[in-house]
């Protein structure tokens, strides 16, 4: 977030690159820096003559640089954006004689998704002395919660660490489908707004009672009655609960909880730590530990990989609905 905001600052205040090359796995931000240099870089009567838009799959870097190379027309600059660049990968090294060399007149900008540029070549280190590389990385999914609530805190809004956890635990760490969410959320609630997991429901349609956050919750307790009623419902909406992300959340559970068994430090804080959890949920860990002690919980590691291999119609012809159960069965008694 503070590499974002420097480079964004610097174009603000005129220190423009002649070369953005926005690469990585998460396109959220390198969607967020090419279209704040789109939309501010050049005023709008500029635009018409100064400002070209290509992708990847339709242009070669020889006609890339040629463009690079014009003059603006009556302006101080001309911005050239390539979208889906990764689609030039087998070429981009040619990039390397203009990056040495580029026109100080022109911002070109790369949006090269989901690869990176090998750090060894040529054309990266020319584009590092001359222009600007950024790496945009996935965040690990137990880093995204934090990344909503600063997404919402600098926009006057806030979120229960349940209502965020429902949100990662239904989207994924795919930002720019939490971002879309999110704009939905804030558009329809006053600022200043706690958002809950009745926001969540009322307005993104997750459920708050039957989601796998509850039915994690549920299991840490051993409340057969209530994970049961939740895997019902899941049976009955199998496409907003897929098994296999149900699956995966109670792996991820289990394995902190098995770390949980071998801290030697149980404070609320160190916990948080070192699972890397909001302290909100670790009363959870705390609960469940009473009722799974380690032996137990690496037997239902054990299960749950098996739970996965059936799942993907290995060595089982079961429905995802009775895989569940199954496992939920075993695991609880």
């Amino acid at each position: 977030m503070n590499e974002i905001k420097s480079i964004i600052s610097d174009i603000k205040g005129g220190n423009i690159k002649p070369i953005y090359f926005l690469m990585g796995d998460e396109s959220y931000y390198i969607d967020k820096i090419s279209d704040f240099i789109e939309n501010n870089v050049l005023d709008e009567s500029e635009k018409g003559f100064n400002q070209v838009v290509m992708y990847g799959r339709d242009v070669s870097i020889d006609e890339i640089v040629s463009s690079a190379k014009r003059f603006p027309m009556m302006a101080e600059r001309q911005v050239i954006i390539v979208k889906e660049a990764q689609d030039l990968s087998r070429t981009i090294d040619k990039i390397e004689s203009y990056a040495n060399n580029p026109q100080p007149t022109t911002v070109l900008v790369f949006n090269y998704k989901y690869k990176k540029l090998d750090k060894r070549k040529k054309a990266y280190k020319a584009i590092a002395k001359n222009g600007l590389i950024f790496e945009s990385k996935k965040l690990y999914e137990n880093q995204v919660a934090d990344w909503i609530r600063q997404i919402l805190g600098a926009k006057k809004f806030n979120i229960e660490p349940k209502a965020a956890q429902m949100l990662v635990e239904f989207l994924g760490t795919d930002l720019s489908k939490i971002n879309n969410e999110l704009e939905k959320l804030v558009s329809v609630l006053p600022k200043e707004t706690i958002i809950s997991d009745k926001h969540i429901e009322e307005n993104i349609g997750i459920s708050k009672d039957f989601n796998n956050f509850e039915l994690r919750k549920a299991v840490g307790v051993r409340d057969i009655v209530k994970a049961n009623r939740i895997i019902n419902y899941f049976a009955q909406n199998p496409k907003n609960n897929p098994l296999v992300m149900t699956i995966s959340l109670l792996n991820s559970f289990f394995t902190q909880l098995l770390m949980y068994h071998g801290l030697k430090d149980k404070s609320k804080a160190s916990v948080a730590r070192a699972l890397g959890v909001n302290p909100y949920f670790v009363d959870d860990y705390v609960n469940a530990a009473r009722n799974y002690p380690m032996r137990k919980v690496s037997q239902i590691i054990g299960l749950l990989r098996d739970a996965d291999v059936k799942s993907k119609g290995v060595g089982a012809n079961q429905s995802h609905a009775d895989i569940l159960k199954e496992l939920l069965f075993k695991i609880m008694h």
